[in-house]
């Protein structure tokens, strides 16, 4: 069997590890790799897995956005506040299902799954 303990920290801290994505790109991603690479916890793994997608359909939705919003000059610019609220939204949903239930991995709806 797996520690428990361990399994809800590596899984919060894969999915948790995106509230760092606009101050730290890079290390914001590299933290649900690192783990999905040094685990051997399958429910850990898919987490990290899962954690790793979301980070891509953020940065995919942020350059729509941006697009959307440079083509309309700005007007459509509110829509970079209900994407924030979104992202924040989907990820604290899913630190609440990895620390209550420990055993089944977050899958977060209506994103691309690349990895």
């Amino acid at each position: 069997m797996y520690d428990t303990d361990k399994r809800k920290l590596l899984s919060a801290i894969s999915h948790g590890a995106i509230f760092f994505s606009s101050i730290l790109i890079l290390i914001s991603i590299a933290v649900p790799i690192f783990i999905f690479l040094t685990t051997e916890d399958p429910v850990v793994k898919s987490n990290a897995k899962e954690a790793i997608n979301f980070h891509f359909n953020v940065w995919l939705y942020v350059v729509i956005i941006g697009l959307v919003t440079t083509v309309t000059f700005g007007l459509l610019g509110f829509l970079f506040g209900i994407w924030f609220i979104v992202h924040c939204g989907l990820t604290i949903w899913a630190l609440f299902h990895v620390l209550g239930d420990s055993d089944q991995p977050f899958r977060y709806p209506f994103i691309f799954r690349v990895f």
